[in-house]
């Protein structure tokens, strides 16, 4: 099973740099690449509905599902 993290689309899209998401929803810039990479093990609902209220986007615009 394999979650894909579309973070950097969206943030390009936007035109939104990660330091300025990280400051807005929170979290430090370390934080928000670990989760960008798609190597974190967890994440908070509230850090996910944070960044969904930033980039006004939906979960799927973020979050991918591949099966392996």
């Amino acid at each position: 099973m394999s979650i894909i993290v579309n973070l950097d689309v969206v943030l390009a899209k936007r035109d939104m740099k990660s330091k300025e998401l990280a400051e807005i929803i929170g979290i430090t810039e370390a934080n928000l690449s670990i989760l960008k990479s798609g190597k974190a093990k967890a994440v908070r609902f509230s850090t996910l509905e944070a960044i969904f209220k930033a980039l006004d986007c939906q979960p799927a615009d973020i979050l991918e599902y591949v099966e392996d």
